[in-house]
């Protein structure tokens, strides 16, 4: 019997449980829980971490999981690298649905960095306005360089901030060109700090950018061991098909 653990928290996630939810697979999706107010899904949901490889080990076991498909952020490197290992001793087939990497395009100013310590190093040693967008882990990181203003657009209101000077837009994407134009030169912002996430949800950032010629210092994908990757939810249903008839053969 078909029992998908769907690992979410993206938009491609959330696709991919409607997509489940209609075609009457049995799944149950996962949150980390970093977010106060997650989006509603179609299908049964489990909140908080599950305690490393052992608690998935487990967990992949007690609930009779037969298929996971890992559709976490891109940077979630240590819920996608627990899934692998737990996925092998457990023997579960595991796909990860991927969106893409975004690529620079002419007019781009990009600086790779491999993580945020290098982000951190890529910023100016005199006074900037960086729109900081990575979200609300790693900002302490930046305090290193308390000479920057950093605008955060965050989720949830973030309470106590490690900045000293700072400020936030509370606010949830997709965002828009006309919007991330409008909030760039409102807040005179000279310099954009961003994780490659791909995907369109957060895009307009880049394009505003690059319509105001601005340096953005992208932090490239965290290396993850070897797995299946798909990169749309059709792509991944094709492949439980398979899998699921790959285990009936086997008489699993």
């Amino acid at each position: 019997m078909t029992r998908v653990l769907l690992l979410g928290g993206t938009t491609e996630a959330s696709r991919m449980a409607r997509a489940l939810a209609d075609a009457g697979l049995a799944a149950v999706f996962s949150y980390a829980g970093r977010t106060e107010a997650p989006v509603a899904q179609p299908l049964p949901m489990r909140v908080g971490g599950f305690g490393g490889v052992p608690g998935l080990v487990a967990y992949l076991r007690d609930a009779q999981i037969s298929h996971v498909i890992d559709a976490t952020h891109p940077f979630a490197a240590q819920m996608s690298r627990n899934a692998v290992a737990a996925c092998a001793e457990a023997q579960v087939p595991l796909v990860a649905l991927q969106r893409p990497e975004w690529k620079a395009e002419p007019g781009d100013r990009w600086t790779h960095v491999p993580d945020m310590a290098g982000a951190v190093a890529a910023l100016p040693d005199s006074p900037a306005r960086v729109f900081l967008a990575i979200g609300k882990l790693h900002l302490a990181e930046f305090a290193a360089r308390p000479q920057h203003h950093y605008l955060l657009r965050l989720v949830d209101p973030p309470g106590a901030l490690p900045l000293p000077d700072c400020s936030v837009e509370i606010a949830r994407g997709p965002f828009d060109l006309a919007g991330d134009l409008a909030l760039l030169r409102r807040e005179r912002i000279t310099h954009v700090v961003a994780k490659n996430a791909g995907g369109s949800g957060a895009q307009a950032k880049l394009a505003a950018a690059r319509t105001l010629s601005l340096p953005v210092v992208m932090i490239d994908r965290p290396a993850l061991p070897a797995r299946a990757v798909r990169a749309e939810v059709a792509e991944v249903l094709h492949w439980l098909a398979q899998a699921d008839a790959h285990q009936a053969d086997r008489g699993v």
